[in-house]
């Protein structure tokens, strides 16, 4: 089945529209920029649902940014609202504090607290500005886990979880953004590898096992089952004792 991005496009604006009509029809859609695709893409789809005075954008560098230049020529190209916090001081006095109290940073820790940290920044501009927080990881992302849990992986609503990255580029192209921003090549922000060398496969592969179930190489396959089944409870809501009185 061809994908319709221009129906797509129209049905999830619809959708936001009907999200923010229910909770909150007086509020702001606010949300991190951070150059990318996936960023770019939800804060157009909000600005065609609710106008760009509804719209906050929200650039959280840490230190220096190499591409924050696509940040900001996306908040000109939108026409939005946007803040610059940088996050780096933030970051810095949490390791300190571990440090001190003796707890060595594993790898994971290291890699996951800029992304917490910069959700905890977009909840403080919400709600100082009567806001509902955007999330904007894509199916493709979620589906092997390539997320951070209370990291970018939160939020009030998504409007691209249930699409790929293919198809957020398609529905890119048919809200008028610059090309260099849909098409950006994802990188790590860490350790400056792009996301297709992190994962070990491209999303191009990834997108075509999702949709219809076909992986030519096995190792693969095999790879992106198991990234699969490992990271499905970033997803699920918190385990709760099912206490009955």
């Amino acid at each position: 089945m061809s994908f319709d991005a221009k129906k797509v496009k129209d049905d999830c604006v619809a959708w936001i529209c009907d999200f923010f009509a229910k909770n909150g029809p007086d509020c702001n859609a606010v949300i991190g920029i951070s150059g990318g695709k996936d960023s770019s893409v939800a804060a157009a789809l909000c600005v065609e649902a609710l106008g760009k005075d509804r719209v906050i954008g929200v650039l959280m560098p840490k230190g220096e940014q190499h591409d924050i230049d696509c940040a900001r020529q996306l908040v000109e190209h939108l026409g939005i609202k946007s803040y610059e916090i940088n996050i780096l001081k933030a970051v810095q006095g949490i390791e300190e504090e571990l440090k001190k109290a003796g707890i060595p940073e594993s790898d994971q820790s290291r890699i996951n607290l800029p992304p917490r940290i910069r959700m905890s920044t977009l909840y403080a501009v919400s709600q100082s500005h009567n806001g509902r927080v955007v999330n904007t990881c894509n199916l493709s992302e979620d589906w092997v886990g390539y997320s951070t849990r209370y990291g970018d992986a939160a939020g009030d609503f998504s409007p691209l979880s249930l699409l790929t990255v293919a198809e957020v580029i398609e529905i890119g192209a048919v809200l008028g953004l610059p090309d260099n921003l849909i098409h950006k090549t994802p990188i790590d922000g860490l350790c400056g590898k792009t996301d297709e060398e992190n994962l070990g496969f491209t999303y191009a592969m990834l997108d075509k096992y999702i949709r219809t179930g076909v992986c030519e190489d096995e190792a693969i396959k095999d790879k992106i089952d198991t990234m699969y089944k490992r990271s499905r409870f970033k997803l699920e809501l918190m385990p709760v004792f099912p206490y009955q009185p």
